[in-house]
């Protein structure tokens, strides 16, 4: 009998985990990586099995030695080692399968606004960057002792992050879309305010700038004073109206500004992509005559064959069970490698058909033209999980006639105009840059005014919307955009 104050109970719990082996992970990896570091990533692959032979490239066609056997064994060994590779590269895209059915049961997937799009979008974006917001914000949530419940919270509000880190939807409908209690959600974003880097989950600017000054303990000085009663006289730097206001000198007020200057206005950009590498599209779309071409550019990706020698060395059977079963294990992982690469290219060149189908217009009159397309959409249709569309966009650019673009780039959620057209969100935002573009420089259109010029136009969009798209376009608000003559 335990004692007083104490309890024992047995429970029994089932979980399900996927473990991925060595292969699995290098598929991924390949599935995922850009063309460039592809190259980089074979190279590796070069130098750690002897199995393998880099070929010139005006060498036989990858899709030629892609048939080698790996023991040369003959047909059935071929056959049994492919239908192993397919079986492994389902079992990849059975990751997530969780999330997507918890949704689904949750009603989540069947009916979905616009904005819930964007947040499921944005899960999937996360899922595919090796070093992303996402997980490393999940992996501080992991470690916390909190209750399931909240951690959950948090995961949602994760996926309500845009690339600066901060807030895209209120507690109170990530409340209604999770199924969570609000009180839940409140706690779940208390937490996430307390996590690095300083400064996410913030609702907007001056409330990012709150957090990291906090952080430092600092949120009582004059830095945060400013940022907090003043931060309309902060943004035009109204040093000598501050200090009157504040009742300081404004010595000490260009003091603090240098202060608030140190602090990161988009803490979440630091885990974004190097804006500054090369791009290198993986595939090109363009015209030829009344027809659409695909080209995929193999150009940075090595060609590869299995070692004849060391096939000829298994075949002959004068090697040791050691030595025999190293080299068949090396045959085999280098098979893999090679199919490997070649459903990766089959999967962008599949995305990318069905792309140019369903953003015909986009490739024939520009980016106004662009549709609204989710990856759930092309995953139905190819046949394969979305995660593993969102693996195979991540790092990925197609090069059109009206520029390079990343693969991403054409998955959006959007709106119905009252004519029932589907318009992208990305064709709205182009709207709002050209009314602002247009607008008279000394009487600027507010938020709401735009919202009027967008119903005329046949698009119902909210004001917090509108309001939002501007700040991603890096539009000021209208009393910031006013000039004077």
């Amino acid at each position: 009998m335990s004692g007083p104050g104490f309890q024992q109970s047995l429970q029994q719990r089932q979980t399900q985990q996927l473990v991925l082996a060595p292969q699995m992970r290098q598929s991924l990896k390949i599935l995922q990586v850009a063309a460039l570091d592809l190259r980089a990533a074979i190279q590796e692959e070069l130098q750690s099995n002897p199995a393998l032979e880099e070929l010139p490239m005006d060498g036989v066609s990858l899709e030629k030695n892609a048939g080698s056997g790996a023991d040369n064994s003959g047909p059935e060994t071929d056959a049994r080692e492919e239908m192993e590779f397919k079986q492994d590269f389902q079992m990849l895209e059975k990751i997530g399968q969780d999330w997507r059915d918890s949704m689904s049961d949750t009603g989540g997937v069947r009916a979905s606004s616009s904005e819930d799009e964007e947040r499921r979008q944005h899960f999937f974006d996360s899922l595919t960057t090796e070093t992303s917001l996402a997980e490393h914000l999940m992996q501080q949530a992991e470690m916390t002792d909190c209750p399931p419940e909240v951690r959950e919270a948090v995961r949602y509000l994760v996926g309500s992050l845009d690339d600066r880190g901060f807030l895209t939807t209120s507690l109170s409908d990530i409340a209604l879309i999770s199924h969570l209690s609000l009180e839940t959600v409140q706690n779940g974003a208390k937490l996430l305010r307390g996590f690095e880097p300083a400064g996410i989950g913030a609702e907007n600017l001056s409330d990012c700038l709150l957090l990291q000054l906090a952080q430092k303990g600092r949120d009582k000085s004059v830095a945060a004073r400013i940022v907090r009663d003043h931060f309309d006289l902060l943004v035009r730097r109204r040093i000598p109206d501050i200090a009157r206001k504040m009742g300081l000198s404004p010595e000490i007020i260009q003091e603090s500004l240098g202060e608030i200057g140190g602090l990161d206005p988009a803490p979440g950009r630091r885990f974004a992509d190097d804006s500054n590498r090369v791009v290198v599209p993986d595939v090109t779309v363009e015209q030829d005559g009344d027809e659409w071409k695909i080209i995929l550019n193999g150009d940075y990706i090595p060609r590869l064959r299995l070692s004849n020698t060391y096939k000829d060395l298994i075949a002959k059977g004068t090697l040791g069970k050691n030595e025999r079963d190293y080299l068949r294990e090396k045959l085999r992982s280098g098979k893999f490698i090679i199919n490997a690469i070649e459903q990766r290219q089959r999967t962008i060149e599949r995305i990318t058909r069905e792309i140019l189908k369903h953003q015909r217009e986009f490739f024939e009159e520009g980016v106004s033209k662009l549709k609204p397309l989710t990856m759930t959409q092309i995953a139905d249709i190819i046949g394969v999980h979305e995660t593993t569309v969102s693996r195979a966009l991540a790092n990925k650019y197609i090069k059109t006639p009206h520029g390079v673009f990343e693969m991403k780039f054409f998955f959006t959620s959007g709106y119905q105009s009252q004519a029932g057209v589907s318009v992208a969100n990305t064709s709205v935002k182009e709207m709002i840059a050209d009314i602002v573009a247009n607008e008279d420089p000394g009487a600027p259109l507010s938020d709401q005014d735009i919202v009027g010029l967008l119903t005329q136009k046949g698009l119902t969009i909210a004001r917090r919307t509108v309001a939002k798209y501007r700040e991603e376009l890096g539009l000021l608000p209208s009393n910031l955009r006013r000039r004077y003559d």
